[in-house]
């Protein structure tokens, strides 16, 4: 899928070592993400044939534990946050004045990632493409703050996944 900007930023060391190809797979799974999305739910931004851009960056703990607190008031580092420009007021105004569509920031903590990818004995592969697809989601207006809203997302979360060949990650 063209037409997608993938800004992506590598923080801490560890990404390297861990995914070497971790660049690749991201642009992967942003289109499939888009791909799947575009099929399967009505977001009329998508349809404006205009690029799509994304920042991501991948951090670390600390960085994420300081996010973390300052926008959230959540003293603890966590897997992904997102910060979706989608939730912005002047959102539809910004997009109609650009020739492009800036969705937000992703930012990924790799140790938390890492951990997590161990205790659900996972690859780390298949813990990123899922960390990474939830964050998109996000900066596409999905949520899970009411359980209804949580199983809508958490059902694209592993439809999508699939079309990745990764297992569901919310068996248990």
């Amino acid at each position: 899928m063209n037409n997608l900007e993938l800004n992506a930023g590598i923080e801490e060391q560890g990404w390297i070592n861990a995914l070497p190809e971790v660049e690749k797979i991201s642009q992967e799974v942003f289109g499939n993400v888009i791909g799947y999305v575009k099929e399967h739910e009505e977001i009329d931004f998508l349809n404006l044939n205009k690029p799509l851009s994304v920042n991501l960056a991948l951090s670390n703990d600390k960085h994420v534990h300081e996010l973390n607190n300052e926008f959230r008031n959540m003293d603890k580092p966590t897997n992904v946050l997102s910060f979706a420009n989608i939730d912005d007021e002047n959102f539809e105004q910004d997009i109609s004045l650009s020739d492009k569509i800036e969705l937000g920031d992703i930012i990924i903590a790799f140790e938390t990632m890492q951990r997590e990818a161990k205790e659900k004995n996972i690859t780390l592969h298949d813990h990123y493409c899922h960390l990474f697809t939830h964050g998109l989601l996000h900066l596409l207006g999905f949520d899970h703050i009411e359980d209804d809203e949580a199983e809508y997302m958490e059902d694209f979360e592993i439809q999508i996944l699939k079309t990745m060949d990764i297992a569901n990650p919310y068996q248990e």
